[in-house]
């Protein structure tokens, strides 16, 4: 008796193992990972920063002219009226635009506004005369050569580009899916501020000097080229090549009137080359994927 009891309890545990395993739950399917395939996407608004470096260069042409009639004055041989230099200096600023992406091909419109400390100087002189009576049309009611006289009267003019900014077309090629290279051109514009220095002799034959500055704005054209790579979905950095033509701009009267009868004009002509890096962040989604 005492065997079969002992038996029936095996088998009774047995069973009920059994049962129990059934009701547990299978174990459930793990898909693997999927590898994330990014596609870089350029479209959207951007706005960024940059800072460079630009070489410009100032062709300045100075007249003269009799401030009590307004006749203009021919320099004689040895003046100076003419000079090519250059206006160098750092330039900071930001840019902001919209990229539009259609497959390898991206076109842009950006702005930009610029500080710039390019700066120049040049000097130019009217010659005074030895021919006797008279000290020539450079040192009006002169008639006698003082110390120094022959110099006659100089225009010393420092320029400065204060500021400038550029409205652009871009129209560029995808390398890579995160590497473009385009070109760019459109409208450009800046102030440029000219300080004349004038020096000469009042009829007398008192040394003499004057100090005067004015601004001129003036609109122009710009081109170029350049690199920018993502660094993330929404980061990207730039290298920038432009070449600036703000065009001709006329600055004065520097004169030295009342004590001396003489005035000049300066006519300059502006153009600059930049060279510039900046970062973007362009606005958007985040990075899509393929499956």
């Amino acid at each position: 008796m005492k065997r079969i009891v002992i038996g029936m309890a095996a088998a009774m545990s047995l069973f009920a193992t059994g049962a129990l395993a059934a009701d547990l739950a299978a174990r459930p399917y793990v898909k693997a990972p999927v590898m994330v395939d990014p596609v870089w996407s350029w479209t959207g608004f951007y706005v960024g920063g940059n800072g460079g470096y630009s070489w410009g260069r100032s062709r300045s042409d100075v007249s003269y002219f009799n401030s009590a009639t307004g006749a203009a004055v021919a320099p004689p041989a040895g003046s100076i009226t003419n000079a090519s230099f250059d206006m160098n200096g750092g330039i900071a600023g930001g840019q902001a635009g919209y990229n539009w992406q259609n497959a390898n091909w991206v076109y842009s419109i950006e702005g930009d506004l610029q500080w710039s400390g390019e700066k120049g100087r040049a000097g130019f002189n009217c010659a005074g005369s030895a021919v006797f009576p008279i000290a020539g049309p450079c040192l009006p009611g002169l008639t006698f050569l003082p110390p120094g006289a022959l110099t006659g009267t100089t225009l010393t003019i420092d320029q400065h580009l204060q500021w400038f900014g550029t409205l652009r077309g871009r129209v560029g090629i995808l390398a890579t899916p995160k590497v473009l290279f385009y070109g760019t051109g459109g409208l450009a514009f800046g102030e440029i501020k000219t300080t004349g220095t004038m020096t000469g002799f009042t009829p007398a034959g008192v040394a003499i000097a004057s100090v005067g500055s004015n601004s001129a704005t003036r609109a122009g054209w710009t081109a170029g080229v350049g690199v920018e790579g993502k660094i993330t979905q929404n980061w990207s950095a730039k290298l920038e090549y432009l070449y600036m033509d703000l065009g001709r701009f006329s600055s004065g009267p520097f004169t030295l009137a009342p004590a001396s009868t003489i005035s000049a004009n300066v006519s300059s002509r502006f153009t600059d080359h930049i060279l510039r890096a900046g970062i973007n962040y362009q606005f958007g989604g985040p990075v899509v994927a393929k499956y």
